[in-house]
C-alpha cells in the first residue's frame, strides 16, 4: 500500500471511529487518495457520502449537516483556490460554534513558493477563525507503526477539539493535507490493517469523557501509575491526592506541585527494564506535561500500557500520541465512604523499590567523587528551610533534583519547562522570589547562568531580593556529555560545539555585577553557605567528563539494588 493510500484509509477510518457519519467531498486530482477512502467507507456502509461539484456549496452542506446533528463533518477540497472557497462556511461554523472540519489537500513542501500548479500558502489559511488548525506532515515509507499513532491521535484531536469535549467551545478544525504521489491506490480499498489498525472494537484513538480516576465508584486497574508532568498546580496535588486513595504509585516532576507524593527516583527506576517487567502499569494516568526523562517518555509509548490524561483545559499533553482517552478534572474525592485508603501491594513494592535504589544512589553520591553537580542537586533539596522557594535550571539541575532528591512537602519548586529553554532564568527566580514572601533560591548550570547576567542588574531604588543562586560550574554545556554527542566517536568536535567552554571566574562576574558571591569547596560548608541569605550566587566547580560517568554509575547503582 503507498504511503498516501495509507494515510488516507486511516484518517477515514479513524473518522468514522471518532463518530463522523457524513461526509462532503468536491472532487479533485490531490484529494483522489481521501476522496476513494471516503467512497470505499460508503460502500461498506461505515458513513454517507455527499458530492459537490462546487467547494464552497460543498462547506455550507457540511455547515448544516453539522447543525442539525450536532456531530463533526468533514468536507474535503483539493489544493489551491478550492481550498480558499471553504473560507465563508469556516467563518460562519466559528461564529456559530458548529463542528465543520475543514480537509484540504496540498501540494507537499517542496513544491510550496515554486509556481507549481494549483498551490497557494494554505498552512494557517482560515486564521483565528479554527479552534485548531495542524498542517499534516507527507505520508512516507518506513515509518508505519509511529505515523499510525501519529494520524490516528491526530484525527481524534480534530474531532474532540471540533465537538469542544474539553473547552465547551465546539467549532471549525483544518487539517491541511499534503500527499506526495502516487495519489492512487495500488490495491483493493479494504479497512486498515496490518501497522495500520486501530484501537481494538472499533474504539477511537483518543477518546473525550471521564477517565475512570474521576468515577468516585470506580477503583480502576490496580496496577495504575500517576505520571504528573510539569504545570498543573492544583490539578496535579488533587490527582495525587485520589491516587492516595486509591492505592495508585505516583512519578512526578519536581515542578508538578505533586512531586511530594512521588516515589523517589521514579526515572532511575523505569531505566531498569528487567524490573520494569515485573512492574508495569496495566494503566498511566497523565497530568501535566512530563518532558525530563526518557523512561517516562518511553513507559507511555509503551502499547502493553493504557494511557490516559486529565487536563483542565483543551491543550492536553500527548507527546507519545498514546492517550486512549482524555478527561476533565476530577470533580469528587475518589475514597468509597467509610474507607480507609490503602496502599495495593503494587503501591508497596514500587515504594520499597525506591527505598533501594535512593540508598544505592546516596552510597554513590557519597562516594570519592566529591561534590558533583547531582550531590549538590541532592543535598540543596534536602538543606533549604521549610517554607523555601525553589528555582531550577531546565537543564542538568532540574533532572538530577527530579532522579536524585528527596522529594518535599514543604518546598514550592518552579521551572520554566513550557518549552524548556534556558534563557531568562535568573529573572523568573528574582520575580518569583519577590512575590514568595521567604527564603529563595535556584540552582542552575553556568551556562544558564551567564545566558541572563542582566538579571543580575537590579538599579537604583529597586529592591534586592532574597534569592541565593546556587551554579554547579561544569565550563559549559554539561548536559551534552550526558547524551549522545558526548559518546567517544565525537571527541574531535565535542569540546568546541558542544562543551562550549567559557573559561569565565563566576565569583568574579557575580561580584563586578553587585552580588556577594561566594565558591563552594566541600559539601560540608553548603549548609552554611545557605544559611547567608541574599542577594548571594555560589559556585561549585566540577567536571563535565565526571559528570557523565557519574551519571552511568547511578543508573547501574539502580539496577543493582533492583537486582
Amino acid at each position: 500500500m503507498n504511503p498516501a493510500t495509507a494515510f488516507a484509509r486511516v484518517l477515514v477510518d479513524e473518522l468514522v471511529r471518532g463518530g463522523v457519519t457524513d461526509a462532503v467531498l468536491a472532487p479533485g486530482s490531490r484529494s483522489a487518495p481521501v476522496a476513494l477512502a471516503l467512497a470505499a467507507a460508503e460502500r461498506d456502509g461505515r458513513l454517507r457520502l455527499h458530492v459537490r461539484i462546487d467547494e464552497r456549496t460543498a462547506a455550507f452542506l457540511a455547515l448544516g449537516l453539522a447543525k442539525a446533528s450536532g456531530r463533526p463533518v468533514p468536507v474535503l477540497t483539493t489544493s489551491g483556490t478550492a481550498a480558499a472557497h471553504l473560507h465563508a462556511a469556516v467563518l460562519e461554523a466559528d461564529a456559530s460554534g458548529v463542528p465543520v472540519l475543514a480537509l484540504t489537500a496540498d501540494r507537499p513542501p517542496e513544491l510550496r513558493a515554486t509556481g507549481a500548479n494549483q498551490t497557494i500558502e494554505q498552512a494557517g489559511l482560515y486564521g483565528g477563525a479554527v479552534r485548531w488548525a495542524a498542517d499534516v506532515g507527507v505520508p512516507e515509507e518506513g515509518r508505519e507503526a509511529a505515523q499510525n499513532r501519529y494520524w490516528r491521535s491526530l484525527v481524534a484531536k480534530a474531532l474532540l477539539t471540533a465537538r469542544g469535549a474539553l473547552s465547551g467551545d465546539p467549532g471549525p478544525v483544518h487539517l491541511n493535507l499534503a500527499f506526495r504521489e502516487p495519489l492512487l491506490p495500488d490495491d483493493e480499498a479494504a479497512e486498515p490493517a496490518g501497522p495500520w489498525v486501530g484501537r481494538p472494537g472499533g474504539a477511537p484513538w483518543t477518546d473525550g469523557g471521564q477517565p475512570s480516576l474521576v468515577q468516585p465508584l470506580d477503583r480502576g486497574p490496580a496496577r495504575t501509575l500517576v505520571v504528573v508532568g510539569d504545570g498543573p498546580g492544583r490539578l496535579g496535588a488533587l490527582v495525587a491526592d485520589l491516587a492516595a486513595d486509591r492505592g495508585w504509585a505516583v512519578v512526578a516532576e519536581p515542578s508538578s506541585g505533586a512531586w511530594s507524593a512521588s516515589v523517589r527516583g521514579g526515572a532511575l527506576l523505569l531505566g531498569v527494564p528487567a524490573w520494569l517487567g515485573g512492574h508495569r502499569p496495566e494503566r498511566v494516568l497523565v497530568v501535566g506535561r512530563p518532558t525530563l526523562s526518557r523512561p517516562v517518555s518511553a513507559l507511555l509509548a509503551d502499547p502493553e500500557v493504557r494511557v490516559e490524561t486529565v487536563s483542565a483545559t483543551a491543550r492536553w499533553a500527548d507527546a507519545a500520541r498514546s492517550t486512549s482517552l482524555v478527561g476533565g478534572p476530577p470533580s469528587a474525592p475518589g475514597r468509597l465512604p467509610g474507607e480507609v485508603p490503602a496502599e495495593t501491594a503494587w503501591a508497596v513494592a514500587w515504594r520499597n523499590s525506591a527505598a533501594r535504589v535512593g540508598a544505592a544512589v546516596d552510597a554513590a553520591l557519597d562516594g570519592p567523587s566529591g561534590l558533583t553537580a547531582a550531590r549538590l542537586a541532592r543535598d540543596v533539596v534536602a538543606a533549604l528551610p521549610s517554607g523555601a522557594l525553589l528555582v531550577l535550571g531546565s537543564s542538568t539541575p532540574v533532572r538530577d533534583v527530579d532522579r536524585l532528591a528527596v522529594p518535599r512537602a514543604d518546598l514550592t519548586v518552579l521551572a520554566n519547562r513550557g518549552v524548556a529553554g534556558i534563557d531568562g532564568t535568573i529573572s523568573t527566580a528574582i520575580g518569583a522570589a519577590a512575590v514568595h514572601g521567604g527564603r529563595a533560591f535556584a540552582l542552575m548550570g553556568d551556562l544558564t547562568f551567564l545566558h541572563d547576567l542582566t538579571g543580575l542588574l537590579v538599579g537604583d531604588g529597586e529592591p534586592a531580593p532574597d534569592l541565593t543562586v546556587v551554579v554547579p560550574d561544569n565550563d559549559g554545556g554539561g548536559i551534552f556529555a550526558q547524551l549522545e554527542p558526548g559518546a567517544d566517536r565525537h571527541a574531535r568536535d565535542y569540546r568546541r560545539v558542544f562543551g562550549t567552554p567559557h573559561g569565565r571566574d563566576l565569583v568574579a562576574v557575580a561580584e563586578a555585577l553587585g552580588w556577594a558571591a561566594t565558591r563552594l569547596d566541600s559539601a560540608e560548608d553548603l549548609s552554611a553557605a545557605l544559611a547567608l541569605g541574599g542577594p548571594r550566587v555560589v559556585v561549585v566547580r566540577t567536571d563535565q567528563r565526571a559528570e557523565a560517568v557519574l551519571a552511568t554509575e547511578l543508573r547501574a547503582a539502580a539496577a543493582a539494588a533492583l537486582t
